[in-house]
C-alpha cells in the first residue's frame, strides 16, 4: 500500500519524501489536494493523509471529510441537471459547478443516434478536464478508442454514499492487496450484482432484487463507516446474507 503522512493546508511537501520512479522519464503525477508552484515547490491545500504511490510516481492528499474536487481522469457518477443544444449539464456534487458533457461523447454517438438523457438521468463518466478557472468536462467514452468501457447511462439500481477514501480504495485494481477490501468479493460468492464506483464518493449498485441491492450498499457503507478490517468484513457479509 502507499505510504501515508499527515499534512495541513499550506504545508510544503519536502522533496525527500516525493516518490522516486524506477523510470526517470516518468513524470510526477499530482493528485487532489496539492498545488505545484514553479519551479519545484509542492504545497498541500487540504488537511489529510499524504498518499504516495511509488509504482505510479503519484502523490495526493486523501481527505475523507472534505468535498470532492474534480480531477482529470477521475471516474464519477453524475446526474443530468439540464441540457442545451450540444451539451448535457451534470451535477457531480452539490458543491461544485455543473460539469459539461458533450452530447456526442458516447460510444458511436452521432447527431441522430446520440442518447436522449432527461433531467435526473444518472451517468457514469470520466473527467476529461478540470481547473478552478473552467467548468469540468466529462466524457462517457474513451477519447482515444471511442469505446464506452462501462461508461454511459446507468438505469435502475440504487446510489449509495461513501467517503472519498473508500471510493478510492474501491477503484484500486487489487482491492484486497492495496486497499484492504474483500467485502465485494465476499458478497459476489453468493449474490450477483453490478457496481460502478465514482471518485466523488458515489457507488451505484444493481442486483436481482431490492434486498440484494440494499445488502451490497449497506455492506459498503458499514465497512467504510466502521473502518472494518478484512476478517471483520467477512463476518459482516455472513451476517447480512442471513437476512435475505
Amino acid at each position: 500500500m502507499a505510504a501515508q503522512t499527515l499534512v495541513l493546508p499550506g504545508e510544503v511537501i519536502p522533496s525527500d519524501i516525493l516518490p522516486i520512479p524506477s523510470n526517470p522519464s516518468l513524470a510526477l503525477k499530482l493528485g487532489p489536494g496539492l498545488r505545484h508552484t514553479p519551479p519545484s515547490t509542492i504545497t498541500s491545500v487540504l488537511a489529510g493523509s499524504l498518499c504516495i504511490d511509488q509504482k505510479k510516481n503519484a502523490i495526493w492528499v486523501e481527505n475523507n471529510s472534505g468535498r470532492y474536487i474534480p480531477q482529470p481522469n477521475d471516474l464519477v457518477l453524475a446526474i443530468v441537471h439540464h441540457s442545451s443544444t450540444d451539451w448535457y449539464h451534470c451535477a457531480i456534487t452539490p458543491h461544485t459547478t455543473l460539469a459539461q458533457l458533450p452530447q456526442l461523447a458516447f460510444e458511436g454517438a452521432t447527431k441522430k443516434t446520440r442518447p436522449q438523457l432527461n433531467s435526473g438521468s444518472l451517468i457514469y463518466a470520466r473527467v476529461l478536464s478540470a481547473s478552478k478557472h473552467t467548468d469540468p468536462e466529462l466524457a462517457c467514452c474513451n477519447p482515444s478508442t471511442g469505446k464506452s468501457e462501462g461508461m454511459g447511462e446507468l438505469k435502475g439500481g440504487m446510489v449509495f454514499d461513501v467517503s472519498l477514501g473508500m471510493a478510492r480504495r474501491l477503484l484500486l485494481a487489487r482491492q484486497q492487496e492495496e486497499g484492504g477490501l474483500v467485502v465485494l468479493e465476499e458478497i459476489a460468492e453468493k449474490v450477483a450484482f453490478e457496481v460502478a464506483v465514482g471518485r466523488n464518493g458515489k457507488v451505484w449498485v444493481k442486483s436481482g432484487g431490492v434486498k440484494e441491492t440494499l445488502l451490497v450498499g449497506r455492506a459498503l457503507q458499514e465497512t467504510d463507516r466502521e473502518g472494518l478490517g478484512v476478517e471483520e468484513q467477512g463476518r459482516l457479509v455472513k451476517k447480512l446474507l442471513r437476512g435475505i
